[in-house]
Parts: C-alpha cells; sequence; structure tokens
C-alpha cells in the first residue's frame, strides 16, 4: 500500500523508481516548452509498453538523442537512426525513432511559426490543471482528442489520444493522483 509510509497512486507503490517518479515529476505542472516536449516523445516511445520500462532506459533516451534538443535531433539523418537502432538501451523501433526526429521538425516549425510549444498544448486545458474525480481511471478524454487532432495536423506522430491524455497527466495539465494519494491537486 506505502512506500516510506506515504500512501500514493496504486500504479506508483509497487517500484522505487515509480515512487519517485510519482513523487517528484508526475502531475507536476510543466510549463517549459522543451520539456514538455520531452516528456510527449518518452510517451510516445512508451505506447505498447510498461512506463516502468521508459524511466529505467531514460538517462539512455536522452544520452540517444542529444538531451532532447529538438534543434538537434531534426538534424537525425539515416546514420543517426541505425546508430539507435543498435543501441540496447532504449526501445528500438523504427517507426518511433523516426516519428521524434519528424517530432522535433514539427516542435521548431510551430516555434518558428510564432507558436509556443507551452502555450499551444495549455490552451487546451485553459492555462490551468484539470481535476479530475480521483476515482476513474481515464485513459482519454475531450480535451486529449483535441489536442491529438491538433498534434496531427502539425505533423506529430505517435501522439494518439490515449497517449497524449498519458503525457497530459505526467505534464500536470491533468490532475488525476487518486482521492487517498498525498499528491492529490498538490500541484
Amino acid at each position: 500500500m506505502t512506500l516510506a509510509g506515504v500512501t500514493r497512486c496504486r500504479w506508483a507503490r509497487s517500484d522505487p523508481l515509480l515512487a519517485e517518479y510519482h513523487d517528484a515529476e508526475w502531475g507536476v505542472p510543466e510549463r517549459d516548452p522543451r520539456a514538455l516536449w520531452e516528456k510527449l516523445m518518452l510517451d510516445g516511445f512508451q505506447a505498447g509498453l510498461a512506463w516502468i520500462t521508459i524511466l529505467r532506459k531514460r538517462d539512455a533516451f536522452r544520452a540517444a538523442f542529444a538531451g532532447f534538443d529538438p534543434e538537434t535531433v531534426a538534424r537525425f539523418g539515416e546514420d543517426d537512426v541505425a546508430t539507435m537502432l543498435d543501441n540496447a538501451g532504449i526501445v528500438r523501433s523504427r517507426a518511433k525513432i523516426e516519428a521524434t526526429i519528424g517530432n522535433a521538425r514539427a516542435y521548431l516549425s510551430m516555434r518558428d511559426a510564432g507558436e509556443d510549444f507551452a502555450d499551444f498544448v495549455w490552451g487546451f486545458v485553459d492555462g490551468s490543471p484539470v481535476v479530475g474525480d480521483g476515482e476513474k481511471a481515464l485513459t482519454r478524454s475531450p480535451a486529449s482528442e483535441a489536442l491529438s487532432a491538433a498534434l496531427k495536423q502539425r505533423g506529430f506522430k505517435f501522439v494518439g489520444p490515449v497517449i497524449v491524455y498519458a503525457w497530459m497527466q505526467a505534464c500536470g495539465l491533468v490532475d488525476d493522483h487518486e482521492t487517498d494519494c498525498f499528491r492529490r491537486a498538490a500541484g
């Protein structure tokens, strides 16, 4: 039920790394455009896998993707893709790797058009976290569906409404901490 005597969301109770991530990051409102983009890319890699897999590989992802610097990632080519496909430290999915490179370009296109990524995504929740009821475990919402569609329109991939909803939770656009969780509505 608890790690270190603190009640957390159920998903964060089984592993110390999940508990640490839950306590320090998950649901904390993120306003930095680059950090939001990095987290969206990691959520895309998580598709079909357990989040703990991505957490365990996060440092390797950061190394492979140049600290998730969109300027650098946007310049990656086939040699970089081949190197990453040989990197056992990350999820070696060509589609997800190529999507991340394309998503860096989409992110930069938004920026170059004067569209701040943080302002854009936070606009889908009117600038403030949406607080869930603490009971239902949603996997998508009207906001995640709209945001997913808007990201796809801008050229993003691996941004379906379920991935986007998980990312919205992780980045604090949605507060879905469970009712008995010590982080509920803590921001």
